[in-house]
């Protein structure tokens, strides 16, 4: 006896639904919205793993052709292609290679202008059939200019015309008619985000370069380094160990960071002197002592090309207001509490 499936699993949940119709009973109504929902999430699910089981030789083909465009990627579709095309085109851009979308329609009227001679077409139709395509694949073909199709169909007229077709396994639409486009636009979003993903590990696309591309916004704000924020040169509030703490403290006063840096003559960073430091040392002869004997040797430092949440982590764990940022032993910054929170740093 054979186990059942979870395509089995589906159809079954789909006739009872159907013999068993309780639009009046709360529970059975939302019990059957589970299980359409989770039927038409299965459908999906099982698309992209035939998706990704059937991938080879002609997707690696298609990753040498985008990712050695010289020009950009323009990627179009027509309908829901093309809010799919659309999303794609901002994924490879935000990942480091350079894309735009086209819309085919307005293509034949004059955008035709955006595609250059060392960019390569990216055009997505489930049919490849798409009337729309005509005038940007032939233009393509024209200019010689390479074209990789995403379609659900081998013999299509896009599939043939490509340099590279990547046809997805047919797979049935999460619709009950079997006519939206469910399943379809799923796998090509899928593919999309697989190929900028590839792009970007084949390229060694790094955290700088998305920080680079992405300086507004949360994900930006997350990838700020502690150079990108801190004080530096004079703003600096730095003293020798020798000078008498009277002195010591004006430099304090005048730089309202609240704390002191105490370096030798290369700049090499001995210590730190906090209100925590003066009160401890509190007396009489204080004001005469040299900062080198008030200070806290070492203290606690970040690196320049830490990351700034790094930072505000630091800072909230020790309980202080201030790092100064270290880099083979010398200051070279000084890093406020108040300036990861002004950058949106959280």
């Amino acid at each position: 006896m054979t186990r059942p499936t979870a395509e089995d699993d589906d159809r079954t949940i789909m006739s009872r639904a159907a013999r068993n119709p309780s639009p009046c009973d709360p529970d059975n109504a939302a019990a059957d919205d589970l299980a359409e929902a989770r039927r038409v999430l299965h459908t999906e699910a099982r698309a992209l793993d035939a998706l990704a089981a059937g991938l080879g030789d002609d997707f690696r083909r298609a990753l040498d052709i985008l990712g050695s465009t010289q020009g950009r990627v323009v990627v179009t579709g027509m309908g829901k292609s093309g809010h799919i095309a659309r999303k794609i085109a901002a994924t490879l851009s935000s990942t480091g290679t350079p894309a735009l979308f086209v819309h085919p329609a307005e293509a034949s009227h004059g955008d035709l202008g955006m595609i250059a001679r060392d960019d390569a077409v990216f055009a997505l139709s489930n049919s490849g059939e798409t009337s729309e395509l005509a005038d940007l694949v032939g233009y393509a073909k024209r200019f010689s200019i390479p074209l990789v199709a995403l379609t659900g169909n081998a013999d299509s007229s896009l599939a043939r015309n490509a340099d590279v077709a990547l046809v997805y396994p047919d797979q049935p639409e999460a619709c009950p008619m079997g006519l939206a486009p469910t399943t379809s636009t799923t796998v090509m979003l899928g593919l999309g985000d697989a190929i900028a993903v590839t792009l970007l590990a084949r390229r060694g696309f790094s955290s700088d370069d998305f920080q680079l591309l992405h300086p507004g916004g949360k994900l930006g704000r997350r990838l700020l380094k502690v150079r990108d924020i801190m004080h530096s040169g004079d703003e600096m509030p730095l003293v020798r160990p020798e000078l008498a703490m009277h002195e010591a403290l004006l430099v304090m006063t005048a730089k309202r960071f609240g704390c002191l840096g105490v370096t030798d003559e290369s700049g090499c960073l001995l210590g730190v002197i906090t209100d925590g430091d003066l009160r401890r040392h509190m007396s009489d002869s204080i004001m005469t002592r040299p900062a080198g004997e008030t200070m806290t040797a070492g203290g606690t430092t970040i690196a320049p090309d830490a990351l700034a949440s790094e930072a505000l982590a630091v800072m909230n764990e020790r309980s202080i207001t201030n790092l100064f940022v270290v880099e083979d032993g010398r200051a070279v910054g000084i890093l406020h509490i108040h300036d990861c929170l002004r950058a949106g740093v959280a």
